[in-house]
């Protein structure tokens, strides 16, 4: 089965503010051999799948690079998409000494690059730094803040989308379900439209604010497929819009392959708990004191893999086409 399908993605550079070094923030080589701990401020936005796949890859990468047991406190939050309570976090971890923090979703990077001026901060699962105002350019950071982007070029946006015509070639209308003050959706809003008018497809939107939302809104749109985005709240309640895809036999593709594994049919996508380590593998050199933010560039993923969920496809009432499990490089049975 294995025909591995690679994409290529822009990398580039995040920041916002100040050097560590400068500031006395994150830990030096000298203070890891001599046993001190260091200290990391975990804030996460919401609790779904993808985002605990990166947080569990970075804390592993820090495991694997010796950052363990007593040299290794870790302060673990989440705002469970609540604003107040994210901004909160952001806030005690500017005042809580740390050695480096990790913001995991869009709207905790921009809360820790607000309120954190004096410590090194990597963010994670943000789809458009830029965009988000956590940094200057994509490829010239110039502060405290850096770390990996789970975004995809416009040719994989449009591969997903190849996907419905593939499993539906009657298909002429896409609905997505997004939250409208998330940067990060609309980012992948925009991205949609462009790669579904050079497809034939329609585009039906319908946006909410708070995940409760999501089975009405799903239940609003008349479409022929979903495409789910990398949308916190979405992503959160993803099991409401999949009984909604399944009670009306509506065929749903995803941005990524955790909302395959829970329910979409399949999707081109990025691996999330590797993207997690990868943004590991940075806080390292970070705490290392091998490199500072400002000169870090955002890291991606340029491997793209063919997630295909045989199961939800028959929930679905799609028939998957001769040949098309065999593509699959992640194939989901349950």
């Amino acid at each position: 089965m294995k025909s591995l399908h690679k994409a290529k993605l822009a990398t580039g550079l995040v920041a916002t503010a100040l050097l560590a070094t400068a500031c006395g923030g994150g830990a030096s080589t000298d203070d890891a051999a001599s046993g001190e701990s260091v200290k990391v401020g975990i804030t996460q936005y919401v609790t779904h799948a993808s985002l605990d796949a990166t947080r569990e890859g970075f804390k592993q990468a820090l495991t694997d690079a010796g950052y363990t047991g007593d040299s290794l406190v870790l302060d673990e939050q989440n705002a469970q998409a609540d604003a107040a309570t994210n901004t909160a976090i952001a806030g005690k971890f500017a005042s809580d000494g740390l050695d480096l923090v990790l913001a995991i979703a869009t709207p905790s990077a921009q809360a820790a690059v607000q309120a954190v001026a004096d410590v090194p901060i990597l963010f994670t699962a943000v789809t458009d730094p830029v965009a988000a105002d956590l940094v200057d350019s994509m490829e010239t950071p110039g502060g405290n803040a850096t770390g990996t982007s789970d975004g995809v070029p416009d040719d994989v946006v449009v591969q997903q989308l190849e996907l419905i015509k593939e499993l539906n070639p009657d298909a002429k209308s896409i609905g997505i379900v997004y939250s409208s003050g998330e940067v990060n959706s609309e980012v992948q809003v925009d991205a949609v439209k462009e790669a579904a008018s050079g497809l034939g497809l329609e585009v039906k939107e319908a946006t909410v604010s708070v995940a409760g939302e999501v089975q009405q809104a799903a239940q609003s749109l008349d479409v022929d497929a979903f495409y789910i985005p990398t949308d916190n709240n979405v992503v959160s309640a993803l099991s409401s819009l999949i009984q909604v895809a399944e009670s009306k036999k509506i065929l749903t593709i995803a941005a990524e392959g955790d909302s395959v594994r829970n329910g979409a049919v399949a999707t081109w996508g990025i691996d999330y708990e590797k993207l997690g380590y990868q943004t590991g593998e940075m806080a390292v050199k970070i705490l290392n004191g091998e490199a500072e933010p400002a000169d870090m560039p955002v890291e991606t993923q340029t491997t793209m893999n063919l997630y295909v969920n045989e199961a939800a496809a028959e929930r679905m009432g799609v028939e998957l086409p001769e040949g098309f499990l065999e593509k699959a490089d992640v194939e989901i049975t349950e």
